[in-house]
This record gives C-alpha cells, structure tokens and sequence, in this order.
C-alpha cells in the first residue's frame, strides 16, 4: 500500500530531502506502510529509509537521520492514512442512536477504531479488530489501549452489544495484558443488567489483568428523551447510584491496599446522584480516567484552590457570568463564593443550563448544545464576558 503525501512541513527533515506534496510514501525502512501507527512505530528510528515514488512514476530511496521521536515533516490527507473503522455493534446504551434527527451528519458517525485509541485515547469494543490486529499491536507495542468492556460475562455482553463476536472477543485482553500492553477499562452501567452481582463478576475478572490493567471507569448510562423502540433502561436512584458506589468502592478499598492503586472508579455522577460527597484529589490517583468523568470535580476544586492560594484581596471590579450543566452547577456556585471572599467586587452570575436537546435526564455540561445556551441565557445578566466549561459545545 502507498500513501499519498498532501504536504511537507517547511524546515522539517523532508523539506530538506527535497520530498514533495503528491509524491507517495511506498516504505519506511522496508516496511509496508498500512497505516499511521506502521508510519510512527517505523518512522522513529535514528536512520530511517523512506521509498518515495514520484509523480511520474519513479521510485528514490531517501535516507534521514531523525532524533528518535521527532516529526519527518510528511503529512497526509487524513491523520489514519485510510478511512475510519465504524462501529458493528447495537448497544441497548448506544447514546449516538438516542440523538434527535436533524443534527449534524458527523455526529451519527460511530467509531470503533483500535487506532484512534492509541492516538487519541478513545474507547473500542475490539468486535471489528481481527487476530492479526492484536498481533501487530503487541508487535508495535501500542500501549495503552482503551477498552469499552461493559461485562466481562460473554452471553450478556453478546446481548448488550448485539454483536456474536462481543463475548469471544473478550480473550483478546488477556492476551493484550499477558504482553505486557496497559489497558483502561469502560464499563457503562445499566440499572439491573450489567451492575449489582454482574459487575461483581466483572471487577473479580478484570482484577486477573493487574498490573497490565491501568484503571476501570463506571459510568452511569446516559438517557436522552429519543428512546422510541430502543431498549428499556432505566436510569440510576439516588438509592442505586449509592449501592454501586458501595459494591465498587469494597473493590477498590482492597485494590488500593495490595496494589497500592485503587484501579477502578465510580463517575462523579455517581456520586452526584447519591447526593454523597466527591472524594478528594488524592483518591483519584494520577487521574488516568479524567475524560471519562472520573474526578473532574474533584481535580477542579484542587486546581481552583491551589490558583487563589496566593491570591491577594483585590478591589477591582469584574463582571462576568459563568454557564453550566444542572450537576455542577452547585459545585460552581460554591467556587464562585469563595472566590468572592477575596475578589470583593467580583460580580458573577452563575446559570444552570437545562438540556432542552436532549432532554432533563442529560445534566452534564459536557452536552449543553449552543441552542440551548442561547435561548435560557436570552436576556440574562452576563456581564462583560460568559465563561463556559472547556468540554460544552
């Protein structure tokens, strides 16, 4: 396979190659090149032979010497060199298939690429990887991948993810761990299908995977108000939510204590919805489950307070607003407070943003759409700047 060459980084190791856009990369260093991760393994030797064929069909060797890691300069139509894998899976969970009609076509694509989680740290199924994938993973040593587990029973995973291959899958994490390849761990879970006694079998099998196994995030499944001849779930109690904090948390007490890393996480929500307080910054750990929703409040508080530690009082004048989902909306207003303590003319309006798109059951902030921002903060009071949470819009 050949890939074309869509541009050349000015001053880069192959500007001064003399390599040109539209010319194609054949190899690096011998080697057939399928894809980004081939390219990046390859391509960071300290001698690297590239096989370029130009535009008239003629073929050169061009030999570089690189800094292990740093960038050629060759870029490409698409980061990935070929086309996005897509999801062959039905989820009863699925949030992509709970959108409202209308919206933009990209974000009814789903992916399910083993690539994109290396690159970008998203999460796959492993359902459309073959053996061969596996194999050049642990060849590569792509490390870590993120994996949406859900369960590690194989006839209820069969039937959460209404793909056969779901449950035989599921081999392939002992053989990514026996190599030596981290792993995360999702589990979305659905009131009485995948939690209680199944999420007891569950945490007891991925327990087998430590020390190649990094964390394992639970995550309340998301319900929007477009369920219509979707599976019935209903959505976590404040009683439930707790349960599942408890079962968890008897889990990661342990861990904590012979592994000296508590591995697996209830989401914020979790906590919000049990109405039971967030746990501080040092129980997170590292945080390796962040974008997951995993400790983001609690990173936050840390982060805020060690911002005003040193902060004199100031008299000037500031007004603004800041915007946010119905969950954090407490935890901002509070922020808010203090920080009024020591900015005394601090005038800040704080709105909680109710998801008209998708209906009440959503409160992150994260699926505020701009819609709804702009019709609930139509005639509000904002001040000389809004302030939005980096993950809205």
């Amino acid at each position: 396979m050949s890939v074309t060459i869509s541009g050349i980084t000015p001053n880069s190791y192959a500007s001064r190659a003399g390599i040109q856009p539209g010319e194609q990369l054949i190899s690096v260093n011998g080697h057939t090149i399928t894809d980004v991760l081939d390219y990046r393994f390859y391509a960071t030797d300290p001698k690297v032979k590239l096989l370029i064929q130009a535009k008239d069909g003629t073929q050169r060797l061009v030999k570089l010497k690189n800094n292990e890691y740093d960038d050629l300069g060759l870029e490409f139509e698409t980061y990935l060199m070929d086309k996005k894998r897509s999801c062959k899976n039905k989820c009863i969970f699925c949030f992509i298939d709970q959108l409202p009609k209308g919206m933009r076509k990209p974000l009814y694509f789903k992916d399910d690429d083993d690539r994109l989680s290396f690159l970008f740290g998203n999460y796959i199924t492993m359902t459309n990887i073959t053996e061969e994938e596996i194999d050049r993973i642990i060849r590569l040593k792509i490390s870590p991948i993120n994996v949406s587990v859900h369960t590690t029973n194989p006839e209820l995973r069969v039937k959460m993810m209404a793909n056969p291959r779901s449950g035989e899958v599921l081999r392939y994490l002992n053989k990514l761990a026996d190599a030596g390849i981290s792993l995360n761990c999702q589990l979305v879970l659905c009131p009485g299908i995948n939690d209680g006694d199944e999420l007891k079998r569950s945490l007891t099998d991925l327990e087998k995977l430590i020390p190649a196994l990094q964390s394992i995030a639970c995550v309340p499944v998301g319900l929007s108000d477009y369920r219509d001849k979707l599976y019935p779930l209903i959505p976590y109690t404040q009683q439930s939510a707790a349960h599942t904090i408890d079962l968890i948390e008897s889990f990661s007490n342990r861990w904590l204590e012979e592994y000296g890393d508590r591995i697996v996480y209830p989401a914020d929500e979790f906590f919000l919805k049990a109405k039971r307080p967030i746990p501080p910054a040092e129980y997170y750990g590292a945080f390796d489950q962040l974008e997951n929703g995993i400790g983001m409040i609690s990173c936050m508080k840390q982060e805020f307070y060690d911002a005003i530690q040193d902060l004199q009082p100031n008299d000037q004048e500031i007004n603004c607003s800041i915007a946010t989902g119905m969950a954090a909306y407490p935890f901002i207003s509070h922020l808010v407070d203090e920080l009024k303590q020591k900015w005394h003319n601090l005038n800040c309006n704080v709105y909680a943003v109710k998801n008209d798109c998708f209906g009440h059951q959503i409160v992150v902030a994260g699926l505020i759409t701009g819609g709804d921002l702009v019709n609930q903060l139509q005639g509000k009071e904002l001040g000389d700047r809004l302030l939005l949470p980096s993950c809205m819009l």
